[in-house]
């Protein structure tokens, strides 16, 4: 957009403390649900959102599907395809975080940990495991783990890196969301190549919209579909 003559402002939902600078006008923060959106995108005159949303953001990309079919704004979504299993991999694909608390052994584990700090909480159901996790940002306070040890880091990460870091500490097990995109993929490929079995969680539901998987793709989305407002 930037590079363009479309005038566009970028919106994080502000759960990053140092968020990555944008080339454009940004906003932080949540709008309200469905009728803070609405009511946003009314008044800023907004004619088309883009969705580059994480795919796990679920309720943000629900909200959109919903304020946009109010308002006869536009709406696509930017959306990495899923990653899919290959040859020496040895993933178990589950719905949820639920279904990942579940999946983990019985017996004492070295889990990585690979999902963010939003979703620990569940895995305290199963104590008996050590848990690796990577956040972008310290933790507020106490972890919500009894045995845990956090790794402050901002990707993308490489293979190498991630099959050390796994060695480092001993993992015999990967949790991980099915987020997609090659900037996140090197723990898959590391735990490919140290032959540990990766618990994957599957995507959440969204409402049908316009999914394009790249940036050249969205931005000829916008071209072939003019402002509607008014209708």
């Amino acid at each position: 957009m930037a590079a363009t003559e479309i005038a566009a402002i970028f919106s994080y939902a502000g759960r990053t403390e140092c968020p990555v600078t944008q080339p454009l006008p940004t906003r932080v923060g949540g709008f309200g649900g469905v009728d803070g959106l609405a009511a946003y995108l009314r008044d800023e005159r907004v004619t088309h959102v883009i969705d580059a949303t994480h795919p796990f953001a679920a309720q943000m990309s629900r909200n959109a599907v919903e304020a946009c079919a109010g308002t006869g704004v536009q709406l696509c979504a930017l959306e990495r395809p899923a990653w899919m299993a290959g040859p020496g991999d040895d993933w178990y694909h589950v719905p949820d975080i639920t279904g990942a608390v579940t999946a983990l052994p019985d017996d004492p584990a070295r889990v990585f940990l690979a999902i963010g700090k939003q979703t620990l909480a569940p895995f305290a159901a199963k104590p008996q495991h050590h848990y690796l996790l990577r956040l972008v940002d310290p933790p507020d306070g106490a972890l919500p783990l009894p045995d845990a040890h956090a790794v402050i880091a901002r990707g993308p990460f490489s293979e190498a890196g991630d099959r050390a870091l796994m060695r480092d500490h001993r993992i015999s097990h990967v949790v991980a969301k099915n987020a997609g995109g090659a900037g996140a993929a090197a723990k898959l490929q590391a735990a490919r190549a140290l032959g540990l079995p990766v618990i994957l969680i599957d995507r959440p539901t969204v409402p049908p919209r316009p999914v394009r998987a790249t940036v050249a793709e969205v931005m000829g989305w916008i071209a072939d579909h003019p402002a509607r407002l008014g209708e």
